[in-house]
């Protein structure tokens, strides 16, 4: 016996969806379990790509077994395909393994000719709905087999309508019907030079044919690659025995999810017609109605398809969305599949369902991706509006979607003003920049959205739109700002600083004008309880990247476990700090940097005492300063226009007392500008900062020591739980690290002897340089805990910009195939992947006890945070709005690890 192509309903089962597909699978696995489905069988997918290989030519046997098992319904329904007397009438559907909605092809109603529509007539008694199936399968036939344009038989509907003087198909009369059917064959006659076929076989071998040809058409291919499905799966061919929901009032069609798919509430939700075919519900040609009417219009029905809807729920363990018709008072299921849902829905539905006794904990978990929990922290646009605005022209520019949400405000082009408009007249403002520098960050944390012409996923725009939850846009390239004349354009559009535009951070979408948002709920019971479970399967920790003690506390309240990272010199840029930073940069007498220092410190003690408090009884690690000095500097740019300005205004002074004060201004301008070209940099990412910066300046790593413990100490005499662990940045070379600790010991035993009291605190390093990572032997002496920041060690390992990168060559190496991934999003498991290997592996040899984390953001990706597990690491620290997304990625990775 050759190979098997066709399977009847009665030999499948759920299990075999590579074979049968989805569709014919289901329907095979409902046959199974005693649920009424309309006789049929299934090609399988084997055959569909033998077809397709063998250039569009049945495998030998196939269409043999498709005769055979036609044999066999016609025998099951007592109908003869052909027959003018009692004809058979069949679907022929398309069905992948996955599936695709609309992209695929269907052909209804195969069998009619002008033959066996006399056999209908006599049968039905019901001219009308004979001539309306007729019609169908010309249209459908000539549309997806012959690749007809649908617009020629759209005309001849509009007309005949406009003729009869009605609003609906569901108004026209069986002569209507029957002389649109005869255009429509004319139609098709024009089209195709040949006559529409008679012979049913003939119909439903050219119908197979052409639902396997759609496997590869332009939707369907352009669905798989949005959606990361295989283009080798194939679909199969479910051939159906035609049941009608138009065969009048006691019949009726319709689709239902088996549970509320917006909300998640445990009742049926969806639309029928009475009197319609399937396509009618879709189709919107007629206002449906609620399924919950049919509970009185056809009571009887009714309970058997709820009787029905329970029995696959308990049967499949999840939500179905189903099809189905009732013909003649008789019910019949045309599919079942799992339902798609919100967020919203799939999170209470996979709680509710563990607490039915449906599923486990661990499937519930399993159930709910980190894309879902996502939704819950943001923001979002209302769907019907954003599709309003694509469809009516307002879309207006797309970017790197950095920061998930929705924000809607006025646009602001500099910090200042972004600041002065949310704070000062309460106005929701978009800060619009080509790029943000850390001395704007004034003006992000007031803005709604932030949005930039320039930049990548970690940009200072990105991270910092992450770290407090905004929803970022950046790098939209299309668009040209013009900060002198305070517009910006894209295209032939222009926009004017005060106008309202509309962002979405989780698609990278830019609008124009104000769409509707809506805002999701993070205090969601369903949630919380889902997040509960996870906890209690994952292995590494979740803790956050916080700076300020409201983010400390947010983290806290989303489930953080720590304080992985907090960034000193975010503290440095606050507008009575700044002054004092730059004196210490300016000078270079170590008394005058002391004097500085001192001022300082009482501001970085009341920082860190806040963070204490907020993480009662937790670990808190601060990273000591970390970037180069001439960040805390005015732009070089900036000061010599500045300078040329003061010139200018020098000559044009009125008096002798407006000459010595811009005499002053320059000489100051002119000091700063000779301190920033000492400090400039050819690549700053690589030279005096971090652990050097420190070594050199050795007052700014003292007065950082002597302010995190003297707020250590204050704490604790407060009766506050506290764990300090004191971080250095870009470490290189061991010898670095022990210079470090020394002076960090010393002067942390100093303020312990002062306060009289001892604090319990770690000491350790980030690994941002692969030399680090591959001695880390020999740094494992001299700490406690390492944490990794990904961000620096791809760049490092790569030798790469990032910003650069991911504004240039890095999204053709991604489009391209050259790198499969962004490094800079998730973590190249080959390369810095296997540094982040070899350092655990060297260091735990030497310390056992050796904590390891990651802090850049990577920590919040759960594709990251699977390869963090694998490696054994402590924890992953990610900023607050991602801690959610965290534990339940790290449950996933403890889970798939079992």
């Amino acid at each position: 016996m050759g190979k098997k192509w066709t399977y009847l309903f009665k030999e499948g089962r759920a299990d075999m969806k590579d074979l049968l597909g989805g569709k014919g699978a289901n329907l095979a696995e409902m046959v199974r379990i005693g649920i009424p489905v309309p006789h049929g069988f299934t090609v399988t997918t084997e055959a569909c790509n033998a077809y397709l290989a063998a250039g569009q030519s049945f495998p030998a046997g196939m269409w043999e077994q498709v005769l055979e098992a036609m044999q066999k319904v016609e025998s099951a329904t007592g109908k003869k395909f052909g027959d003018a007397q009692n004809p058979l009438l069949v679907s022929c559907r398309s069905g992948g393994k996955f599936s695709m909605p609309g992209m695929m092809d269907t052909v209804l109603n195969i069998g009619l000719n002008d033959e066996t529509i006399k056999g209908m007539i006599k049968l039905t008694g019901d001219e009308r709905f004979v001539y309306d199936a007729y019609r169908r399968l010309v249209q459908m036939f000539g549309s997806v087999v012959m690749g007809i344009p649908d617009e020629p038989f759209e005309e001849v509907i509009t007309h005949v309508r406009r003729k009869a003087g009605v609003k609906s198909d569901a108004e026209l009369t069986a002569d209507d019907w029957q002389a649109v059917t005869q255009e429509f064959k004319e139609i098709f006659k024009k089209q195709t030079h040949g006559d529409f076929p008679t012979d049913p076989l003939d119909q439903l071998r050219k119908a197979t044919e052409a639902v396997f040809k759609s496997w590869n058409g332009k939707r369907a291919i352009d669905y798989r690659n949005a959606a990361g499905i295989p283009h080798d799966m194939g679909t199969a061919v479910n051939i159906v025995t035609m049941v009608f929901g138009n065969m009048g009032n006691t019949s009726a069609t319709g689709v239902a999810m088996t549970r509320n798919a917006s909300t998640g509430e445990q009742h049926i939700e969806g639309d029928y017609l009475t009197n319609a075919q399937g396509e009618d519900v879709v189709a919107g040609i007629r206002i449906t109605d609620d399924i919950q009417k049919l509970k009185d219009e056809m009571p009887s029905a009714y309970q058997e398809f709820e009787d029905i809807c329970q029995k696959l729920e308990k049967h499949y363990r999840e939500m179905q969305d189903v099809e189905f018709t009732i013909e003649n008072g008789k019910l019949w299921m045309l599919q079942t599949r799992d339902g798609k849902r919100t967020a919203q829905a799939a999170v209470r539905i996979a709680v509710d369902m563990v607490e039915e006794g449906l599923i486990t904990k661990e499937e519930a978990v399993m159930r709910v991706t980190p894309d879902q929990i996502d939704f819950f922290l943001h923001p979002q646009f209302d769907v019907q509006a954003k599709h309003k605005a694509h469809s009516g022209g307002r879309f207006l520019a797309k970017g790197l979607n950095v920061s998930p949400g929705a924000a809607v405000g006025i646009v602001a082009f500099d910090a200042d003003r972004a600041e002065q408009w949310a704070k000062e007249r309460g106005k929701d403002v978009i800060m619009v920049r080509p790029e943000t520098k850390p001395d704007d960050v004034h003006g992000m944390l007031a803005a709604e959205g932030i949005l930039t012409s320039r930049g990548g996923r970690t940009s200072h725009a990105a991270l910092v739109a992450r770290q407090f939850g905004t929803p970022a846009v950046v790098g939209v390239s299309s668009l040209e700002i013009d900060l002198v004349n305070r517009k910006m354009s894209v295209g032939t559009h222009e926009i004017k600083e005060g106008d309202w535009i509309s962002i979405d951070g989780t698609a990278g979408e830019v609008f124009l004008g104000q769409l509707e948002t809506m805002v999701p709920d993070i205090r969601d019971p369903w949630l919380l309880k889902l997040l509960s479970w996870a906890d209690e399967f994952r292995r590494l920790g979740v803790w956050a990247n916080a700076d300020y003690p409201k983010d400390a506390e947010r983290a806290r309240e989303y489930g953080a476990q720590g304080i992985g990272l907090c960034r000193t010199e975010h503290m440095f840029f606050e507008s009575e700090r700044l002054p004092h930073v730059q004196k210490m940069i300016m000078t270079d007498l170590t008394h005058e940097r002391k004097e500085a220092l001192d001022v300082i410190l009482p501001f970085q003690r009341e920082d860190f005492a806040g963070l204490f408090r907020a993480m009662d009884g937790l670990p808190v690690i601060i990273r000591l300063i970390d970037p180069p000095l001439h960040e805390f500097l005015p732009n070089r740019f900036d000061l010599m226009h500045e300078l040329s300005d003061l010139k200018i205004r020098l000559q044009q002074a009125a008096n002798l007392a407006q000459v010595d004060d811009l005499l002053d201004q320059i000489r100051l301008k002119e000091t700063m500008l000779k301190r920033v070209e000492s400090l400039h940099e050819a690549n700053p990412m690589l030279g005096l900062r971090g652990v050097r910066l420190g070594i050199q300046i050795p007052e700014l790593t003292t007065m950082q020591v002597r302010a995190i413990f003297e707020a250590a100490c204050v704490v604790a005499k407060d009766g506050v739980d506290v764990h300090p662990e004191v971080m250095i940045p870009l470490t290189s070379h061991v010898n670095e690290l022990k210079i470090q600790r020394e002076a960090l010991e010393s002067e942390a035993k100093k303020v312990m002897d002062e306060q009289d009291i001892v604090i319990d605190y770690k000491f350790g390093t980030m690994i941002e340089i692969p030399r680090a990572a591959l001695t880390m032997d020999e740094i494992a002496d001299f700490t406690e805990f390492i944490s990794f920041g990904t961000n620096d060690l791809t760049q490092t390992t790569y030798g790469i910009s990032r910003d650069d990168a991911e504004a240039g060559f890095l999204i053709e190496y991604i489009s391209t195939g050259v790198l499969p991934d962004n490094p800079f999003a998730t973590i190249d498991p080959n390369g810095v992947g296997e540094l982040m290997r070899i350092a655990v592996t060297k260091g735990r040899a030497k310390n056992p006890e050796l904590e390891a984390g990651i802090c850049g953001e990577h920590g919040g990706d759960p594709t990251s945070i699977q390869l963090c597990h694998e490696l054994g690491l402590t924890y992953v620290s990610c900023s607050p709005f991602r801690v959610p997304i965290a534990r339940l990625a790290a449950a996933h990775a403890a889970i798939k690890d079992k």
